[in-house]
């Protein structure tokens, strides 16, 4: 389990294709705190840490990992977002993520609003059902507060310290984003239909 809050940004070091998945390489400092076999989320998206280094650590994703997230798109020297797992004594800062993507959605358009900078983005339907005004989501792993939402988007505004941080203050209209909803409001709809 995660929070959404970003501990560091890697960079793409290395990547293996093959028709069987991909290797993937991040170069990061955040490797002296993993051990072969830890959880790591890397865009949001939850890996496991193989083939650890000095200076960096290898995740293996797996054909539906690289159908299903943008993971797929990544290239050599690609900024990505990294969080440890939430320990049972740490603070729940952002919100609950488990690094299970629920869909991919496109930066349709981003503009300044003072220090801070909104984006929308749009988002397929089924992942839009769960997507309420001041309510939470994850972006490339990021935890940020939906702002607006429509039928085709939604909108998040982030803060300098959110721009700084993580990958997303580097990001252009186009670019492929990995969503995932808040995990409370699809427990709810089930209990919801299975009561009705």
């Amino acid at each position: 389990m995660f929070t959404g809050l970003v501990q560091g940004v890697g960079s793409v070091a290395e990547i293996e294709r093959s028709a069987d998945g991909a290797r993937i390489t991040i170069a990061t400092p955040l490797v002296a705190e993993l051990s072969a076999g830890d959880s790591i989320a890397i865009n949001g998206v939850c890996l496991t840490a193989v083939a650890l280094r000095d200076d960096s650590f290898a995740a293996d994703a797996m054909n539906e990992t690289l159908a299903r997230t943008s993971l797929g798109d990544l290239a050599l020297g690609s900024p990505v977002n990294l969080e440890l797992p939430l320990r049972a004594t740490d603070r729940l800062g952002g919100h609950v993520v488990q690094g299970h993507v629920d869909g991919l959605g496109e930066v349709l358009e981003q503009h300044d609003d003072g220090f801070a900078r909104r984006i929308r983005i749009g988002a397929p339907p089924d992942v839009l059902r769960y997507v309420v005004e001041k309510g939470s989501i994850a972006v490339d792993g990021v935890s940020l507060t939906v702002t607006a939402v429509d039928d085709r988007s939604f909108t998040v505004s982030l803060i300098p310290e959110t721009l700084q941080r993580t990958n997303l203050g580097g990001i252009d209209a186009g670019r492929q984003v990995n969503l995932e909803v808040d995990v409370l409001a699809k427990y709810v709809e089930k209990l919801m239909v299975a009561s009705a």
